[in-house]
């Protein structure tokens, strides 16, 4: 089946944490779940969608650089009106950030498998690196993967790794760590998942992983709990403006 996005879609879920992102067209194909049908269903809006409407500077400066790119490397063809020669740059643009997001998706899921105890034959070496690198910072722990919730506030989503003992951790994939950071939207989620799990005091980290190394980053509670702050006004913003009502 293809599935086809919406400029106004992104990740919704039901008002008790089960996800909700696709629904069948009318034509058969699958189709992401957009804000018109969240408003319908009384959906609410996952945690990544709501801090997208964030700002990311650094994210447009890259996107921006790599037009530019496309555009030293796909010159315009003769003849070829300006507008097909700009759709051919951005479609050319865009391949980097769908490989990454491939090659994101993919270590995930391997993550997922491997916490989940999944059986596979082999499992590559960045699972067991991450395992040892998480027991040396956490100790052990009984590790729960894909936990999806619902918060009375109006917003839910899917934890990535979790511990009844109080840790929060997401998963960062890269091909490179050595310029690996915490921004501001990392903490953001962190903080978000640790409310809708109800450990609201948790430890919250980011794992970055790449296929070579691993490096666990976790975040101070004075910058979690101001990171709460901004997620609720946030949180606050994204119902007004897209007029989901009080959560």
């Amino acid at each position: 089946m293809i599935i086809t996005a919406e400029s106004n879609s992104g990740h919704w879920y039901t008002a008790d944490g089960q996800p909700s992102y696709t629904r069948i067209a009318k034509n058969g194909n699958v189709r992401a779940t957009t804000l018109r049908d969240a408003k319908k269903e009384g959906l609410l809006p996952s945690v990544t969608t709501i801090i997208n409407v964030l700002a990311k500077p650094g994210l447009d400066r890259w996107k921006q650089e790599q037009v530019l790119l496309a555009s030293l490397t796909l010159p315009r063809l003769e003849n070829e009106p300006e507008a097909d020669w700009l759709k051919r740059v951005t479609e050319d643009s865009r391949s980097t950030g769908r490989d990454a997001m491939d090659r994101g998706t993919a270590m995930h899921n391997v993550l997922e498998a491997y916490f989940d105890q999944v059986y596979l034959i082999e499992y590559p070496d960045y699972t067991h690196r991450t395992e040892t690198a998480l027991r040396e910072h956490f100790g052990d722990q009984l590790w729960i993967t894909e936990k999806s919730f619902a918060n009375e506030l109006g917003y839910a989503g899917k934890c990535d790794l979790y511990s009844d003992n109080g840790i929060v951790v997401d998963f960062k994939t890269k091909e490179s760590l050595e310029n690996a950071a915490v921004y501001t939207e990392h903490i953001l989620q962190l903080i978000a998942y640790a409310h809708g799990l109800n450990m609201p005091l948790a430890r919250c980290a980011i794992c970055f992983v790449s296929e070579t190394e691993t490096q666990i980053h976790e975040i101070d509670q004075a910058d979690l709990q101001r990171g709460w702050k901004m997620f609720q006004c946030l949180l606050t913003y994204f119902r007004i403006k897209n007029n989901l009502g009080q959560g």
